[in-house]
This record gives C-alpha cells, sequence and structure tokens, in this order.
C-alpha cells in the first residue's frame, strides 16, 4: 500500500495485489484524528493504518474510490475502538505485525 499527501491535503492511496492495483483519494477532517484518539499521529500513518482496518473487512475494490476518514465509521462502528491496534501495530487479537499489509 502506497500513502502520499496531495497539495490540497488529501491523500491517495493505492493497493496492489498480484491480479489488480485501486487508488483511492481519501480526505480526512482536521477534527477527526483528535476525536479517535490519534490527534499526535501523522496524518500519513492515521491513513495508512485506516485502509489496514478496511482491508482486513472487504477487498480494495470495494473501498469507495473518494471519501472521508469520517465516513467509515458508518460502515464499521468497531473502527474508533480498533483503530489503535492497527495505529500500535497489533490486531485486536493481539498478534504482532501491521494488520492488513
Amino acid at each position: 500500500m502506497l500513502v502520499s499527501r496531495q497539495a490540497d491535503g488529501s491523500f491517495t492511496v493505492k493497493v496492489r495485489s498480484p491480479r489488480s492495483e485501486t487508488s483511492h483519494v481519501v480526505s480526512v477532517p482536521d477534527t477527526l484524528p483528535v476525536e479517535l484518539g490519534a490527534g499526535r499521529v501523522p496524518l500519513e500513518e492515521l491513513v495508512r493504518a485506516s485502509f489496514a482496518f478496511l482491508l482486513d473487512r472487504e477487498p480494495a475494490s470495494s473501498v469507495l474510490p473518494r471519501f472521508s476518514l469520517d465516513v467509515i465509521s458508518r460502515y464499521f462502528p468497531e473502527y474508533p475502538a480498533e483503530l489503535r491496534h492497527y495505529l500500535t501495530g497489533t490486531s485486536s487479537d493481539g498478534a504482532a505485525g501491521q494488520p492488513g499489509s
């Protein structure tokens, strides 16, 4: 997964698999990192961890091509509670490693 910040403040996320590549444009509302308890986390890491969370639940081809991170909890209510596991590099079952990478 490649996450890169764009000039407008959004992020482009490219996900490659052996069979396909998807590209997504993700925005991060100004207040969301603090609301998620990730106020000190670099935004690139927040986007990467959020995408890892999504990819553990659905294929990249099912992820919206353009969205704001604050919509994830509408589809997956557990997102705010689970995100810290993705930011610390442990899965919710305690296994080490970056989930979904």
